[in-house]
Formats: structure tokens, C-alpha cells, sequence
């Protein structure tokens, strides 16, 4: 199973990065997660979940049926027309696998996603705050996110960052020119609506579904361009 790693910071858009974690897994990627105490906060805020940092456990993120069915806040990741928030909403039965999230907290400089020599296959940082994009723009690895990123960037590796923040300020976009040119992925949190989206969930599939096409996971996500209508 090839190396993604997937970090979350304290922007708003908390969704986005749920269903980014159950793509990758139900394409069989290992997913190396860091979570900042920002990011904890606004789970908590947006969608009711709990996350202990330093007892985590991956069902702490991935909710299951009955606790979707029962808040309000989780019934934007509820697939349209399917029952449940199965992986089997991602691809074609005969796709779906079963990878695994391995968690590093982002006080672990020991962290192996903090070596140059631990191979990954990309990084996404999602959704990602203004402070993380100042800080990997400006290379200060000041936790294992920032490392991470930074290392991605020197190996010349893929790193998309998807910022989620409006309007943006003349620093905001100072930053994201400079990691665009150290060879970064901007990958804004800016749902298109040609795929006619008619759930919350529809949007959060089309951001979702961009991320995926640049770490080159194959998906159905969303009705692309120019695809031809099923008979």
C-alpha cells in the first residue's frame, strides 16, 4: 500500500478532510494523519467529534452510521440517495480496498514523515489555515506539520495545500505564490457547480475529488466535464 500523508489544520472545512480520509482508505492507501489542536477545535465546533490527540483513535474521525444519523452537523456527509456513509459510495464494489491511518502527533519530530528518506507518494494538507500556510511558505517547521510539508517541498514531492479562508489578504496571497513556486499545489476549497451538486455532500465530493485527482487516486466522486450522460 503506497504512503499519502494527510494533515489537518485549524481552518474551517473540517468535512472536506473526513471524506478525503475515507477515500484514500477505501483505495487501499496507508494514510500517515497529523492533527493540529486548532484543527481539534474546529471538529469539535463543525461537526459535534471529539478527537483526543494524545489517545486518538481513527474512529474518533470516521463516524459511523448511527452517529450520522442522529446529528444534525455529520448529515452533510451523508451520501445523497445511499443509505449509510459506506466506502461502496466512493467506487465500484469490485474497487474498493481497505487501507489503514497510521497517526503521528504533531509534537513527533521522531515522526518517519519527518525524514526526506520515508518515502510517500504526496502530502495534503486539508483544509489548511492561513497560520500553516505562513508558516510552511516561510520554512518554519515549527511542528511535524510544518516539517512534513517543508520535506515535501525539498524532494520535490507533491504537496497540495488547500486553503479554505475569504477574502484573502495580500499576505494570504504573498504565501501561496511562494509555495506555488517551490513547486506546491494551491488547491483552494472552492466547489464548482457545473456537475449540478444537489447535497452538501455533492460539494464536499467535487474539492474531494480534485484533491484525489492530483495525488492520482482514481474516483467517482463527481460527474467530471465533458463526460457523457449514462443511458
Amino acid at each position: 500500500m503506497s504512503n499519502l500523508v494527510v494533515a489537518m489544520t485549524g481552518a474551517s472545512g473540517s468535512a472536506y478532510a473526513l471524506r478525503l480520509l475515507e477515500v484514500l482508505v477505501a483505495s487501499g492507501r496507508t494514510v500517515h494523519l497529523t492533527i493540529s489542536p486548532a484543527a481539534v477545535e474546529v471538529l469539535k465546533q463543525e461537526l459535534s467529534l471529539t478527537v483526543d490527540l494524545n489517545n486518538f483513535d481513527p474512529q474518533q474521525l470516521l463516524p459511523t452510521e448511527e452517529q450520522i444519523a442522529h446529528d444534525s452537523k455529520l448529515k452533510m456527509l451523508q451520501p445523497s440517495g445511499d443509505v449509510g456513509y459506506a466506502a461502496s459510495s466512493i467506487f465500484s464494489e469490485s474497487e474498493v480496498m481497505t487501507g489503514k491511518i497510521v497517526y503521528h502527533h504533531y509534537r513527533n519530530f521522531s515522526s518517519g514523515i519527518a525524514s526526506g528518506s520515508f518515502l510517500t507518494e504526496g502530502m495534503v494538507i486539508c483544509p489548511c489555515s492561513m497560520g500553516t500556510l505562513a508558516s510552511v511558505a516561510n520554512g518554519q517547521s515549527q511542528n511535524l506539520i510544518h516539517r512534513a510539508a517543508d520535506v515535501h517541498l525539498k524532494e520535490r514531492r507533491k504537496l497540495v495545500v488547500v486553503p479554505r479562508e475569504t477574502p484573502l489578504s495580500v499576505i494570504a496571497l504573498d504565501n501561496m505564490k511562494r509555495l506555488a513556486e517551490a513547486g506546491a499545489t494551491i488547491l483552494p476549497a472552492m466547489p464548482g457547480f457545473y456537475h449540478a451538486p444537489q447535497t452538501i455532500h455533492d460539494l464536499i465530493d467535487f474539492i474531494v475529488a480534485r484533491i484525489c485527482d492530483q495525488l492520482g487516486v482514481k474516483n467517482e466522486l463527481m460527474k467530471r466535464w465533458g463526460s457523457k450522460p449514462q443511458a
